[in-house]
């Protein structure tokens, strides 16, 4: 019978190879070039008492873990780191069968994929060669560091396709940075509505038109031999999963009315009498704007009713571009800003001033 199989591995011994790995034996050192580096730092900071491991004997002039103060911390930022080293993310397949969440996750990806028609099972054809997969996994945690859902991505390796056989195309456009600064900044001084979307699995929708051939997940199982599965969608790590997502986006957005740029490929615009909308597209989110609430609503439930959306409104972050709202107008800054800041904080570190400022 075919389907996934996750068994419950907590209780499995695990094999020792014949061949042991051999150590290396060559002496790790610190890069001389390091030390023709200097950091500027405030002299009344705490030093850790030496240890065998201190800077000096390491070689370094200034090692980094002695300069590292968490006074400037919040409790709430503390809580939050604590939260992100309670968890490990499993990077194979055998770790992850042994925690049942992950096998929960493993499942509940299959019944998805299985769903949507991502592939049939077949036998393997004459000649022909299926690539590998493998699975991925992530822990979705809340902005208070607290974990949300355990993901299992089925990701398959598309380092192993072969050009002109297992693919042919694969640019897909994106959204240039200073469109996304445009259409922010044109929305913001006409006072018009900004809204952020995120759509589900968004390279799973895009249809598959060459004869692509995988090997069965791992943990799926099946009792006939040269069963491979046969991909009728793009699947996420594929050469031309981005390019079949976009060409499936760009004509759903011609079916609802929108024109696509000649500019920028990402920019779609829609217009119809007094009513303005614009669309700019980077891979899976998409940022809306437009003058009528009616229409920017219709249209994110027609993008819902294509590919199951999450719609983030109100915007907070795109691109690196934070967006506050401040009544009818709203004010724009880039996110580094606030990393800076919170770094500084946390190494007590000087801030950069440029060549001659003070002088």
């Amino acid at each position: 019978m075919d389907g996934p199989e996750f068994p419950d591995r907590s209780h499995t011994e695990v094999k020792t190879t014949e061949h042991l790995l051999r150590r290396s034996d060559r002496i790790r050192s610190t890069p001389k070039y390091l030390k023709d580096f200097e950091v500027r730092i405030h002299t009344a900071l705490y030093t850790p008492p030496s240890s065998p491991t201190s800077s000096k004997s390491s070689g370094m002039v200034h090692s980094i873990q002695q300069y590292l103060s968490y006074s400037g911390a919040s409790n709430r930022y503390l809580a939050y780191v604590s939260a992100l080293d309670s968890d490990v993310e499993p990077t194979s397949y055998q770790d992850a069968a042994i925690n049942p969440r992950w096998r929960e996750a493993m499942a509940e990806e299959i019944k998805a994929l299985e769903a949507n028609g991502t592939w049939t099972i077949e036998r393997l054809p004459p000649g022909k060669r299926p690539i590998d997969c493998r699975w991925v996994y992530k822990i979705k945690r809340r902005a208070n560091g607290s974990i949300e859902r355990y993901k299992a991505r089925l990701v398959a390796k598309g380092f192993t396709q072969i050009e002109g056989v297992d693919f042919h195309e694969t640019f897909a456009p994106v959204a240039k940075l200073v469109t996304v600064r445009c259409l922010l900044a044109v929305a913001v001084a006409k006072g018009w509505e900004i809204h952020q979307m995120d759509v589900n699995n968004a390279f799973l929708h895009g249809d598959l038109d060459e004869e692509v051939y995988m090997h069965l997940p791992p943990g799926y199982s099946s009792s006939r031999q040269g069963i491979v599965c046969r991909l009728q969608k793009s699947l996420y790590g594929l050469r031309q999963a981005p390019r079949n997502w976009y060409a499936k986006l760009a004509e759903s957005m011609s079916h609802y009315g929108f024109r696509q740029s000649g500019a920028d490929h990402s920019l779609f615009v829609f217009n119809r009498g007094d009513i303005f909308l614009a669309a700019l597209v980077y891979v899976d989110d998409i940022l809306v704007v437009g003058n009528n609430h009616e229409q920017c609503t219709c249209f994110k439930r027609y993008l819902d009713r294509c590919f199951r959306i999450k719609d983030l409104e109100p915007v907070r972050y795109f691109l690196g571009i934070e967006v506050f709202h401040s009544g009818p107008v709203g004010e724009a800054t880039c996110h580094i800003i606030n990393l800076m800041a919170t770094w500084t904080k946390l190494t007590s570190f000087s801030p950069c001033r440029q060549l001659g400022e003070g002088q």
